[in-house]
């Protein structure tokens, strides 16, 4: 993987920004360590910083350009199917100067313009400049594991792999406030927005075509999932035959990407999707390499013990970095200080750690994300098909709502945590389908945000309902219109980001197997019964491959891939909580948030019964470090 940038100027007062490639490049050296490069055309100019995977050699530089000079091209990512590609290219004469993907992708591109993309199987951003037609071509991978951003006004058309890189070209630095008050509810804010005015993402399988004469930008999405309704049952596989079928597109899948000229290996948490990517991989690779987390303070979080299982079986080469609390702390504000808008998941510490540490052994790793968001991977989808459905069991849960609001919460305890999902639960099942799906996928309701910000709502209010709409709009009665929105909002904006930018932080290259369009396509054309019922979620992916994984992996409760919060913001973070970040008088001078609200919300934190606290006041944290960082 790499970092690409460039700048368009539509008038003299942009050409004098060109020169500031060279600053934007120098904001991506994390991204591309190996080598970098410019191209400049009058008044373009396209950067890039590589990491070398395929093809280590100098052919493999970019900026490319074809032999012609007409095309140049900027690409971050990887095409997993450029070799069947080439032979096709090479059978209509074209010659080739490397062995990259990347010539291959441009060569596409200039025979077939955008219906290209039909034709990638792969993870990519990239920019073609075609010199001839004055036009450049972006595009983002149909799912969104590589990100791009794009900033256009009457003077310049900007595109980067990070915010940080757009940012040194200049552009006002406004916050969105529909994009704020959207970020204190889920923890992140969703494409195609960002925190900044002006500043936009490219969605998931999506391009750009921009005429640099006319300065017209088209955006058009050029892939779509395929969603098969649970009510059309005449084209769908037996359950046996869908497993078998699962099987071997996910081994194809896991098969295409290990094709790497440098050392790769897995991450493997101990859960069934990464114990799944793990045993598919040592099927073609000898002594694969495997990295976990171990956290040493916390063991309600520790799921080494299966990972040991499943190393075990396949006799991989397995590592284990051992974590403490204090650890996390340690690594705390070199996460912040590489985040370049607010992005609250606190996972992301524990990614970038396993990141730091994988990158010192192998540059590529193979991961399990995207399986939760296909298959029925987190509580709230069994939450989702109990409300729908509601036996005994639910109706006294929601008889029970005072019961919950009255019980100690928290995540780090099984009993608080479980009080917790019975509180969330009960004040859900009530709401439409739409408006639960929302509730279930925020850390806090709209009024609750709402009451944090100092602004008056008015101003925006018509602007989020309609983000929010937008976002909710494909959910209905099929089940599987809640997984198509997760792959949308939840993936795309939270997981996927994540992964990205903490691996990345590392110089390190993650693939996920189980976003092949093959796989992913495939998932969407089995009816919700074969993925969760009451007994079991990610059904078929379980039984599809419970002779590949050890029993003890079954039939036990997901922890997911978490920081332990609450003792860490009691202790270590509480200084600066108390009189930095959080400290009421910054907060009155900032202007942004109600000093009473935030104080009510601290207070809760260091109460006996936390709740979700530790999450709100992390969200808070991120936030505040990011704006004096970034505004101040």
């Amino acid at each position: 993987m790499c970092g690409i940038t460039g700048i368009v100027s539509f008038n003299e007062k942009g050409n004098s920004l060109l020169p500031l490639i060279h600053s934007s490049i120098k904001t991506l050296a994390k991204r591309g360590p190996d080598s970098n490069g410019v191209f400049f055309n009058r008044n373009i100019a396209i950067g890039h910083t590589r990491l070398k995977i395929i093809d280590i050699s100098d052919k493999a530089s970019q900026p490319m350009s074809d032999s012609t000079g007409r095309f140049t091209i900027v690409f971050n990512g990887e095409i997993y199917n450029f070799r069947e590609q080439r032979k096709i290219l090479e059978s209509k004469g074209i010659i080739f100067r490397s062995n990259s993907d990347t010539e291959v992708l441009l060569q596409l591109y200039i025979q077939e313009k955008e219906k290209c993309l039909d034709k990638l199987e792969g993870d990519f951003a990239f920019a073609i400049y075609d010199k001839i037609e004055e036009t450049l071509f972006l595009a983002r991978d149909r799912f969104g594991v590589k990100p791009l951003l794009y900033y256009l006004n009457n003077e310049i058309f900007i595109f980067a792999s990070e915010m940080k890189a757009i940012l040194t070209f200049g552009p006002p630095k406004k916050i969105d406030s529909t994009s704020l008050l959207t970020y204190l509810q889920l923890n992140y804010i969703p494409a195609p927005y960002s925190i900044f005015e002006g500043i936009k993402k490219l969605e998931a399988g999506n391009f750009i075509m921009l005429s640099i004469p006319t300065h017209h930008c088209k955006i058009e999405k050029y892939y779509t999932i395929s969603c098969q309704s649970d009510k059309i049952q005449s084209s769908v596989l037996k359950y046996e035959d869908a497993q078998k079928e699962l099987i071997r597109l996910l081994d194809i899948s896991v098969q295409k990407r290990l094709v790497s000229d440098v050392p790769l290996g897995t991450f493997l948490s101990g859960g069934i999707d990464s114990s799944i990517i793990t045993a598919l991989a040592s099927h073609h690779t000898k002594n694969l390499s495997t990295f976990s987390i171990c956290y040493k303070d916390e063991p309600f979080f520790d799921e080494t013990d299966y990972a040991r299982l499943v190393s075990k079986k396949y006799q991989t080469n397995h590592t284990e970095f051992s974590l403490t609390n204090g650890d996390l702390f340690e690594n705390l504000y070199e996460t912040l200080n590489y985040i370049d808008e607010p992005f609250a998941d606190s996972s992301s510490i524990a990614v970038s750690i396993l990141s730091k540490f994988t990158k010192q052994n192998v540059t590529v790793a193979l991961s399990g994300d995207g399986a939760d968001e296909i298959f029925t991977g987190y509580n709230k989808h069994r939450a989702e098909l109990f409300a729908r459905n509601p036996g005994p069991r639910e109706k006294i849960l929601k008889l029970l709502q005072p019961l919950w609001k009255s019980l100690p919460k928290s995540r780090n305890s099984v009993f608080g945590n479980l009080v917790r999902q019975f509180n969330r639960f009960s004040d859900g099942i009530d709401l439409t389908v739409s408006e639960r799906y929302w509730q279930w996928a925020s850390l806090m309701n709209e009024k609750d945000a709402e009451q944090m910000l100092e602004k008056n709502l008015n101003t925006y209010r018509a602007e989020f309902e309609k983000r929010k709409s937008k976002i909710l709009h494909n959910i209905n009665d099929d089940f599987n219109s809640v997984l198509l929105t997760d792959v949308s909002l939840v993936l795309q904006n939270d997981m996927l980001f994540k992964v990205d930018l903490m691996s990345m932080t590392n110089s390190l290259e993650v693939r996920v197997p189980f976003l092949d369009f093959e796989v992913v396509n495939f998932a969407f054309s089995l009816p919700a019964k074969y993925k969760i019922d009451r007994k079991m979620r990610k059904k078929i992916l379980q039984d599809a491959f419970r002779s590949y994984l050890p029993e003890k992996l079954y039939n036990r409760k997901k922890h997911g891939f978490e920081v332990p919060l609450l003792k860490w913001l009691k202790t270590e973070m509480k200084t600066t909580i108390t009189n930095n970040l959080l400290n009421e008088n910054f907060v009155r001078n900032q202007n942004i948030f109600s000093p009473e609200e935030i104080k009510k919300m601290v207070s809760q934190l260091f109460s006996g019964n936390p709740g979700d606290s530790p999450a709100k006041v992390w969200n808070l944290i991120v936030f505040q470090h990011w704006w004096k960082k970034h505004m101040s």
